[in-house]
């Protein structure tokens, strides 16, 4: 075969070009003992690793056919390489069926509702047919047939509720309560084991235990169900599925043996163990077997291998016997899925990402609501990749000549044929003095980038926003704290994260769609989150208040805060002429609202603050000042508070409407 015939192996998904196709429907189920066969690549019989060369044994769990054991060695299946090959499966026979923990429920179920002898249902033939020809309508949703299957439920309990018992119609078995308990299934024939303890007290006889259903039992009683009866229970697949008679082996990709001590020994993962202890435990049940212990009696062989496949499945069930019972055992494959730290929540929907930092955060009442303050110590960590124009050709010369541990600096070049220069020990100055445009600066974060800031848990859109950087010292995140209210941080030790945008597109992205100053409503009622606060609503209220009057510089001074100093602003009249001209604290928030006279900006409002009191009086008369009264973007009278200025607002709520 030519090489460009070969097979190519992937781990990538196959998928088939037949166009788009509508998924009729899902059904999920267990292999069964023959599936599992199909499935595999080889058997697993032998609980070892590798042999004194360091070669995997056949037939052994690292056998080369389920794939790599490691980057030195190739799949015998496919024959690829270890980033070639996915994996392929093994099997595990065993020598007698054992439950399946995760499903012991369901068997429990499905056995209260047959008789132990014929292994149909327990109704009686006219309620069967009634009932199956209900849940046969085609009209019937998937609600209707599951109350179709609690009513078969219900019915067939109360023939053997408390010590009443069941006489099949068909074969005269007399069935009692089925129990489930630790890692087995009890069956109660009616009063007899009651009786007996009654009869032994007095004549101090021996009583007899309930009959216990081993798993070979319920197995069999499961083969000789009808579909009938399946159906009528609402079992989308055969019930013997859900016991275990073949274990499918799990292929070396997602249990990888690793060497340690330089070759000598190796370390294999927690699956691979289970798997050896299952091996060893099903390889003493076969020996008892050949020595004559008849299956049905629960010999203590059986007992080990079920408590060893239940411990692979779920590694914390319950019942097990004492010498199973370990301080810290093995993982199985709940423990590896379920928990923070599983498959779900610590790979698939949350994972370990780059490019991010977190620490405490801290309030900071100088920055905008769209700063956030990064330390300086972080900002050397984080990178962002910058391609060199001529408008920042200069920068980043300077960023490269300053290298990774000097800020503002650069940690690597990308060229355009995409190899990577570290400027940890390189000629830093050379390599700025050859920088070109097409270039990649991977440089230090610095003022005005985008960041997205994020406190869990995340629990609406706006737990995570676009901010713009601004470097500075000390180790705390900060930020303004008009912001606290749509991430519900305070700062008694919180910590947040900070994402950075690593594509140009990505950044624009992250401004308008996430941006604060895009994000100060809330989606589900539309009241503005982002709004004054602490410092800012006390201020506010000293700054109103009837006796406070300030000079032409401080006056001009606060004015010119309110914007960037560059801003034209008409100063109103002085509310005071003689003896010298001074303004009040009102006017400095009506050259907020209107800071020149040009500016077509009317603001009509009137409000009531806490402690409002009229007496009789005028509303602007209130002797609290606790009235507001904007007439043509003019504070007229009123001491601004927490209900004209403050998250839930109806000032703020009124003039957001009224655009």
């Amino acid at each position: 075969m030519r090489r460009s015939e070969e097979i190519q192996f992937t781990k990538k998904l196959y998928t088939e070009d037949v166009g788009p196709r509508k998924i009729k429907s899902i059904q999920f189920s267990t292999f069964s003992g023959p599936e599992i066969l199909k499935s595999a690549a080889v058997q697993v019989y032998r609980g070892v690793y590798y042999d004194p060369t360091q070669k995997a044994i056949p037939n052994g769990l690292l056998d080369p056919h389920m794939g790599p054991p490691n980057k030195n060695k190739s799949c015998a299946t496919c024959n690829g390489e270890f980033l070639q090959c996915p994996g392929h499966y093994g099997y595990l026979k065993l020598a007698l069926p054992v439950y399946n923990v995760g499903y012991l429920d369901n068997i429990v179920t499905i056995l209260k509702c047959i008789c132990k002898g014929c292994s149909r249902i327990l109704l009686k033939e006219n309620d069967r047919q009634d009932l199956l020809r209900k849940t046969r309508n085609t009209k019937l949703d998937h609600l209707k047939k599951n109350e179709l299957q609690k009513k078969v439920l219900l019915k067939c309990n109360n023939l053997t509720t408390g010590h009443k018992t069941a006489l099949c119609s068909r074969c005269g078995y007399i069935n009692g309560m089925v129990k489930k308990g630790p890692m087995k299934i009890i069956h109660e024939n009616g009063r007899q084991f009651v009786d007996e303890c009654h009869n032994a007290l007095p004549n101090k006889g021996s009583i007899n235990v309930p009959p216990e259903l081993n798993a070979m039992t319920v197995y069999s009683l499961f083969m000789k169900m009808t579909d009938e009866d399946c159906e009528l229970l609402y079992l989308s697949d055969r019930p013997e599925k859900l016991l275990i008679t073949s274990i499918l082996v799990p292929p070396l990709s997602i249990r990888p043996s690793v060497f340690l001590d330089a070759g000598l020994r190796s370390n294999e993962n927690d699956i691979t163990e289970r798997l050896k202890l299952i091996i060893q435990a099903n390889a003493i049940l076969q020996q008892q077997i050949l020595d004559g212990i008849h299956p049905a009696k629960n010999s203590p062989g059986w007992v080990d291998l079920q408590a060893e496949v239940a411990q692979y499945i779920n590694s914390e069930v319950r019942g097990l016997p004492p010498s199973k019972q370990l301080s810290k055992p093995l993982n199985g494959f709940v423990q590896r899925l379920k928990g923070k730290h599983g498959r779900f929540r610590g790979n698939l929907s949350g994972k370990r990402v780059e490019y991010t930092g977190r620490t405490v955060i801290s309030p900071d009442p100088n920055l905008k609501i769209t700063e956030l303050a990064i330390p300086i110590f972080m900002a050397q960590i984080l990178t962002f990749p910058e391609r060199v124009s001529k408008h920042n050709i200069e920068k980043l010369r300077k960023c490269v000549r300053n290298g990774p541990h000097k800020y503002p600096g650069a940690k690597y070049i990308v060229h355009p044929d995409g190899t990577e220069m570290s400027l940890m020990y390189s000629s830093r100055k050379r390599q700025a003095d050859e920088l070109k445009y097409g270039y990649i600066v991977v440089r230090h974060l610095e003022d005005g980038d985008a960041v997205l800031f994020n406190r869990q848990p995340s629990l609406h859109r706006m737990s995570i926003m676009c901010h713009r950087a601004r470097v500075m010292p000390w180790r705390t995140l900060r930020f303004n704290e008009s912001v606290c209210n749509p991430y519900n941080a305070d700062f008694d030790g919180d910590e947040m994260n900070i994402h950075v945008p690593q594509t140009v597109e990505a950044r624009t992205e992250a401004l308008l769609l996430m941006g604060v100053q895009n994000n100060l409503c809330t989606p589900k009622s539309g009241e503005i989150l982002v709004a004054s606060t602490q410092d800012f609503l006390t201020s506010s209220f000293l700054i109103t208040r009837k006796d406070t009057f300030y000079d032409r510089a401080s006056f001009s001074l606060m004015c010119s805060y309110m914007g960037d100093g560059m801003d034209h602003i008409d100063l109103p009249t002085p509310t005071i002429i003689k003896p010298v001209e001074l303004w009040s604290g009102k006017q400095l928030f009506s050259v907020l609202v209107r800071p020149y006279k040009k500016m077509r900006v009317y603001l009509n409002l009137t409000l009531t603050e806490k402690n409002y009191n009229t007496d009789k009086r005028p509303e602007t008369m209130c002797p609290n000042d606790r009235f507001i009264y904007f007439r043509n973007s003019e504070l007229i009278s009123g001491q601004l508070g927490k209900a004209t200025l403050g998250a839930l607002s109806l000032a703020i709520g009124k003039v957001h409407s009224q655009g």
